[in-house]
């Protein structure tokens, strides 16, 4: 979640076609980033223990990375490590290894060439140390980094925000979305002991030695390498227990210690969520390990058991509604969108973030399912519809793959209006409701491409989305109907549209057209032609004619 639709104006095309026209062209830093070369093919991360210590006063840290991972037998490790950070030495089955710099990406030259085919595949063991000033970041999280602030009382207040920037901005890893720690991560955190660190997971223990306390938390689950960060202040906490689907949900809520009873009473939404968002998308995925609210040094963000808040205990976005409707009011939004990526974003994760509408488009549209599961569905109708004023339309939703680079940050408004217009094109909310939760349960802890959850959608609705998918996802053209009653007739097609776009509409007496790009013409007997139009719940334009 990185909200920079927020700021998005709308814009002419002329500026837009300037805009596209100076995106810098991919190097081959944002190749050897976004791809699976061979370096990184021919071993699978399985867990991470990260163990780091951080100095507030000089703003650096130090540390080691342990990556267990399945050895298919290769040669030359890709690690990513981001400047100015540095990759001070790796060990492998007790030798050092030799290496070698290249920008953000070092080269270990784990064994001879010769040797890799003599290789039992099998799990093992690379240990990594490094050191340095992380970037800082500027504008968490949209422009993200470590963050290095001070609370109320001036006292120490640290935390992490990579989404996009990549958790090799801060440690040594494989850094890709397509290939998380299939059995967690470990990570203890050095701090003075009298500060709280506080990360994902599960505590598994605390020791205090000569003025420093060794925080260690464990997730058990697989988990986005962005996802992995410290939070580290003067916390308080309290518990509770939700109980939902797949028996008691064990949550636990961190706060600076001036801000208890405020974090009392706003966290409360917590359940509420909870109960909304299983009801539509299935159990939360990661009962093991637990939830967690941690009041952040920054707005918000999806990291998985440990969700980053920081709306100041209040509702709306920073006490607005981002809809105009009044119902973004109703609720906290970082509360529910951040608990939304719960579901999408860290269970049912994109293998490239040029796919990354499939973490923001259905986890905004969790603001809407929220809404209409407490407040009607019309209420839901009128907040997504409400947000289709944030939509640029200024490039396509998905981005270039292969070079760790989004689509455009419609991904959010327009990315949950075509999740709303599929609904109405399932035109029933039971099989609807039963698809996202398929979704959630076909890919529990999974990766997967847009190609693969569109051909699942079209299947599971029992429609051919195929050209809604690629009007809405690779174009930046919304679709223009083209509606024009004569006298008992109606005619129409669609227009500003791909070749062959073919999405079926209901008009609002109910009656379901059929339009292709030629004009066709009906008669609907006994209908009322008069304010006749189409549905508003679908994302299009209707250009009527009377």
């Amino acid at each position: 979640m990185k909200y920079r639709i927020l700021f998005f104006l709308v814009i002419s095309s002329l500026f837009t076609q300037c805009t596209l026209a100076q995106e810098p062209a991919p190097t081959r830093q944002d190749s050897l980033r976004g791809s699976i070369g061979r370096e990184r093919a021919w071993w699978d991360v399985l867990h991470y223990q990260i163990d780091i210590t951080p100095d507030y006063a000089t703003k650096t840290i130090r540390g080691s990375n342990t990556i267990r991972f399945f050895d298919k037998g290769g040669y030359t490790m890709q690690i990513d490590l981001q400047e100015p950070m540095v990759l001070d030495s790796a060990r492998f089955e007790n030798e050092t290894v030799k290496m070698k710099r290249d920008g953000n990406v070092y080269w270990l030259y784990l064994r001879d060439s010769a040797l890799r085919y003599k290789i039992t595949e099998g799990e093992r063991d690379l240990v990594l140390y490094f050191h340095g000033q992380p970037r800082e970041g500027k504008n968490p999280p949209w422009d993200g980094g470590w963050i290095w602030k001070k609370d109320e009382k001036g006292r120490p207040w640290m935390s992490v925000a990579v989404q996009g920037l990549g958790a090799s901005a801060w440690y040594p890893c494989k850094d890709h979305q397509s290939d998380e720690p299939d059995k967690g991560a470990r990570f203890t955190i050095n701090v003075p002991d009298t500060l709280v660190a506080v990360a994902n997971g599960r505590m598994k223990g605390r020791q205090v030695k000569n003025g420093m306390a060794s925080y260690t938390w464990e997730v058990k689950n697989p988990i986005n390498n962005y996802n992995i960060v410290p939070y580290i202040g003067k916390y308080v906490s309290w518990k509770d227990q939700y109980k939902g689907e797949k028996g008691m949900l064990d949550c636990t809520y961190w706060v600076l210690d001036y801000n208890l009873e405020k974090g009392k009473k706003q966290f409360v939404q917590v359940h509420q969520t909870l109960k909304a968002l299983e009801t539509w998308f299935g159990p939360y995925p990661f009962y093991e390990d637990g939830f967690q609210l941690v009041e952040a040094p920054h707005l918000g963000m999806e990291h998985q058991s440990a969700v980053a808040y920081g709306n100041k205990f209040r509702n709306g976005y920073g006490g607005t509604d981002l809809s105009g409707t009044g119902w973004g009011l109703k609720w906290d939004f970082i509360i529910v969108h951040e608990m939304g990526h719960e579901w999408f974003g860290n269970n049912v994760t994109s293998k490239d973030i040029a796919d990354m509408w499939i973490h923001e488009g259905f986890t905004n549209y969790s603001e809407t399912l929220f809404t209409d599961y407490y407040y009607g569905k019309e209420a839901g109708n009128e907040y997504v519809q409400g947000l289709r004023k944030r939509i640029a339309n200024d490039r396509p939703i998905i981005g270039q793959y292969g070079i760790n680079r989004e689509g455009s940050g419609d991904m959010y408004y327009k990315g949950s209006n075509l999740v709303h217009t599929i609904r109405q094109l399932v035109d029933d909310d039971k099989k609807f409701r039963t698809m996202l939760r398929e979704i959630n349960s076909t890919w529990y802890h999974k990766t997967l491409t847009s190609a693969e959850l569109e051909k699942f959608i079209s299947k599971r609705s029992g429609k051919n989305l195929t050209k809604v998918f690629d009007q809405y996802l690779r174009t930046s053209q919304v679709p223009v109907l083209e509606l024009k009653v004569d006298k008992s007739k109606i005619k129409f097609q669609w227009t500003n549209c791909i070749e062959g776009f073919n999405m079926p509409v209901k008009l609002t007496n109910g009656e379901w057209i059929y339009p292709t790009t030629d004009e066709q013409k009906i008669e609907l007997e006994g209908a009322n032609f008069k304010g006749l139009t189409v549905d508003p719940n679908f994302y299009i334009t209707v250009k009527l004619e009377d």
